[in-house]
């Protein structure tokens, strides 16, 4: 597979200890986030979130970057992911790693929304 086609859009959110950086991957929203998604920080992952707009909206989370997450941050994931598929669309989570992957594991979120190892995979389904 040729290199990805990157960037159509780029926007960076970074309110407290988060930093969103939004952008468009062959039709697919890709939000890349660093840093902790908790009761702090989970409004502006839910507004990254939001394609209300947007007919069949695709998106992938990529967590590499992601330290930390609790409750706040499964209860944003799993608002969107039910909103994406009533509009058409999919959520897919990217490199989950230690903790993260953990919490994702222990509450089965892992198996409701699409869960993959690498960017790339999460890209090509």
């Amino acid at each position: 597979m040729a290199e990805e086609e990157v960037a159509e859009t780029e926007q960076a959110v970074q309110p407290d200890q988060l930093s969103i950086v939004a952008t468009a991957t062959d039709g697919i929203n890709v939000l890349t986030v660093a840093g902790e998604i908790d009761h702090h920080t989970g409004d502006a992952l839910a507004q990254a979130l939001d394609l209300s707009g947007t007919s069949r909206p695709r998106v992938v989370v990529d967590l590499q970057q992601v330290a930390f997450m609790d409750s706040s941050g499964i209860n944003v994931l799993i608002a969107a992911h039910r909103a994406l598929t009533e509009a058409g669309g999919w959520l897919r989570l990217a490199s989950p790693t230690g903790a993260v992957l953990r919490t994702l594991q222990l509450v089965g979120l892992d198996t409701v929304i699409g869960c993959h190892e690498t960017l790339h995979q999460a890209l090509t389904g």
